[in-house]
């Protein structure tokens, strides 16, 4: 997908989003709030069908999983802990003419030559097309500087590898300007806030960064309140806050956002990490098929040692084909027993396991699933919006998976001014409403009615018509394929039962 495609793709499905209330930008009347965003009436059933759909999966169906909902302000020591107060940081670079701000690991560049000599050098955000937009602009280089002969082949590396000597010829993406770019540096990436009537750096909190950490300082109140023996997980959903340098391609890396995340712990052999590694990877890529992520949109990453981090003994990606390119969708990680064992060194309490059948304890290991509820909702949006024809008129729909959709059926009378009609369409909505989130809809031509359904991804519309005034019949209309058959009203919440 070129550049044109991808804004063309984004464009249409972040206009839908305002349109028809899924998703809104925060604080839009006074301009927006950059990274930040509020989910309308359609949007908050999608993602709450999707925390649903996730929660039952993980917690309900399992014997082993237990779950827990933590504070969003922790304890300053929980993040000396893990880590995140000295190492939770992003590499920061400023444009000094613009004042704009950028990722190291985002900004790219590429040295310009010819015949092996440099004449100058390029620079551009990572896009999937960026190979391109630094051979456009290389060209354009070589005619404003009038020069001939052939490009050698343009080779982009992330700004953070850049030599000390190139920061100065290195041109801004912002303004195209070399030596306005600072050199790299960290950027704590955690909210502070202050707790209590102080604003001293004994008052200092933080927002949490990441759910885990939560899901570790409760193990021992888990293991002392339960009877949960290991293996076994602790899963919470919840939200976290990171002050992205550059928040970016919509909800799918923002300020704030929801997490879903399992902390299943095991014994401290090597078969045991891999064993359940992998059972976690298979079931994790089948959850995001049973939501309606078409499995050639999914994809695998297993991370080689040098990506790992220093801590994990494993760890791979689910990826999904995003508009913006491949991109990471939930992250699956043996974290090994640091996390634990960290907070056992700093609060001096044990976190220690007694495994009564081997008579012996240890500091358990942990395998972490880990996804992002807005990164999934942005791939389901992807993965269902469609544009086809019926009839000859053009449509747009949401191929939502029925169990996820956000409006599962609408109650369509066929005319509204006849009361016989209106009054059994009434009924029909008022007894299925209380099961599953209905729509009543009795204004417009039906075509146009049906139009609305679709664009909001709602699987079956019920129409009552003159006939069924008469046998108790009604029509149910099937999104995806605008077929229609009829059945006795009856039947219908055993129809809509199956198929949900």
């Amino acid at each position: 997908m070129n550049g044109n495609d991808y804004q063309s793709a984004m464009e249409k499905i972040i206009s839908l989003c305002k349109r028809r209330g899924f998703i809104f930008q925060s604080s839009d009347i006074y301009g927006g709030l950059n990274g930040f965003f509020d989910y309308g009436p359609l949007g908050v059933e999608l993602k709450k069908n999707i925390k649903d759909a996730w929660w039952s999966d993980i917690v309900r169906r399992r014997e082993n999983v237990v779950g827990l909902d933590c504070s969003i302000i922790s304890h300053r020591d929980v993040w000396h802990a893990s880590g995140h107060i000295s190492g939770f940081s992003d590499p920061m670079v400023d444009c000094k003419e613009s004042k704009a701000r950028f990722r190291a690991d985002q900004l790219f560049f590429a040295k310009v030559s010819i015949g092996g000599k440099t004449v100058g050098y390029v620079s551009m955000l990572e896009a999937p097309d960026m190979q391109r937009v630094a051979e456009d602009r290389a060209n354009h280089l070589k005619r404003k500087l009038a020069l001939v002969g052939k490009l050698d082949n343009l080779v982009l590396k992330p700004y953070s590898e850049a030599t000390q000597d190139e920061y100065s010829l290195i041109p801004s993406p912002a303004t195209g300007n070399p030596g306005s770019l600072t050199p790299p540096r960290d950027f704590n990436l955690m909210f502070k806030t202050h707790i209590g009537a102080l604003t001293d750096s004994t008052a200092t909190a933080y927002l949490r960064p990441e759910t885990a950490q939560g899901i570790f300082v409760n193990f021992k109140n888990i293991l002392d309140s339960t009877r949960v023996k290991i293996p076994f997980g602790i899963a919470q959903i919840g939200r976290s806050f990171r002050n992205e340098i550059t928040p970016r391609n919509f909800i799918f890396r923002s300020r704030e956002f929801e997490q879903m995340e399992l902390e299943f712990f095991v014994d401290d052999g090597d078969e045991s990490r891999q064993h359940w590694h992998e059972f976690w990877i298979n079931e994790r890529l089948k959850w995001h098929r049973d939501i309606g992520l078409p499995s050639d949109m999914l994809g695998l990453e297993v991370h080689g040692k040098e990506k790992l981090a220093h801590y994990a003994k494993a760890c791979a990606d689910i990826t999904f084909k995003y508009p913006f390119g491949v991109q990471e969708l939930e992250g699956i990680a043996a974290r090994g027993c640091f996390d634990l064992e960290q907070h056992q060194k700093f609060s001096g309490q044990s976190m220690e396991y007694f495994d009564e059948a081997a008579g012996r304890k240890y500091i358990p290991h942990v395998i972490e699933p880990s996804v992002g509820v807005d990164r999934t909702l942005l791939a389901v949006l992807c993965s269902a919006y469609a544009e086809d024809e019926i009839g000859g008129e053009k449509r747009v729909l949401m191929r939502f998976a029925p169990k996820i959709a956000p409006i599962k059926l609408a109650v369509l009378p066929i005319v509204k001014n006849k009361s016989e009609i209106v009054a059994k369409a009434r009924s029909i909505y008022s007894k299925l409403q209380g099961r599953w989130n209905a729509y009543y809809d009795e204004g417009g031509a039906i075509g146009r009615r049906y139009r609305r359904m679709d664009e909001v991804g709602t699987p079956f519309c019920l129409t009552v018509d003159f006939d069924s005034l008469a046998d108790d019949t009604c029509t149910i209309r099937y999104r995806d394929s605008a077929e229609q058959i009829r059945l006795h009203e009856s039947e219908v919440e055993n129809f809509l039962a199956e198929k949900i």
